[in-house]
Order: C-alpha cells, then sequence, then structure tokens
C-alpha cells in the first residue's frame, strides 16, 4: 500500500509545522501528535501508513512509542520513521531495535526526508 497518510509525532508546534508543511506541499496527508501517548492512540485510530517519530518528549519518549507501535498486532505493519536530535551511533542503533525502520537527525533535510519516505513506500 502506498504512503499517503503520515502521521508527524512530535511536542514541538514549530516541528511539526515545519515537517507538515513539507509533506503537504508533496501531497502527503497529514496527522499531528504531539506526544508518544497520543501517537499510540492515533496510529490505533486512524492507521496512517507511516509515523514520523521524535525522540526526547516528556511522558512517553519516542523509543517506547516507537516500540509499543510495532509489537502491537493492531499498528505492527505501519513504519515508523524516527526524526530527532540524538545523532549518536548507539541513539540510532536502539531505534532501530525498538522497531524503527529508518532514523533521520534534526534539522530535516527535505529532500533526505522524502527520499526516505519512497525508500519505504512498496
Amino acid at each position: 500500500m502506498p504512503i499517503k497518510k503520515i502521521l508527524v509525532v512530535d511536542d514541538s508546534a514549530t516541528e511539526r509545522h515545519l515537517i507538515g508543511e513539507i509533506l503537504k506541499a508533496h501531497g502527503f496527508e497529514v496527522l499531528f501528535a504531539d506526544s508518544g501517548e497520543m501517537a499510540i492512540a492515533k496510529a490505533n485510530h486512524d492507521k496512517p501508513d507511516l509515523v514520523l517519530m521524535d525522540v526526547i518528549m516528556p511522558g512517553l519518549n519516542g523509543f517506547q512509542a516507537t516500540r509499543a507501535i510495532t509489537r502491537d498486532t493492531e499498528t505492527a505493519h505501519i513504519p515508523v520513521l524516527l526524526c530527532t536530535n540524538k545523532d549518536q551511533e548507539t541513539d540510532k542503533i536502539w531505534g532501530m531495535r525498538q522497531g524503527a525502520k529508518d532514523y533521520l537527525v534534526k534539522p530535516i533535510n527535505p529532500a533526505e526526508l522524502l527520499s526516505k519516505i519512497t525508500s519505504l513506500d512498496p
């Protein structure tokens, strides 16, 4: 199924807006969540084709939310792409072990983001 609907998860309204504008300009339907808890609820309810997940958030962090989404039978088919300021190799490895399909470091490069989305599109 092609990627059309993307859930952007970030506690920063500015980051949500910037990423959302990039995606909307390329024809994607964009949903938003500002916490890990909301991301899990929206993934279950709205069934996006992709989740772009920040890591550093209050409450459930992005690693925990990614693990919950990718290990739940209702949402395990939804790929998660981590988008974070955490740029250490150990962070990337840990994120992938939680079920993320790929990892982007902020600030987000629009061409790189779109390339990674395209690579996940079957």
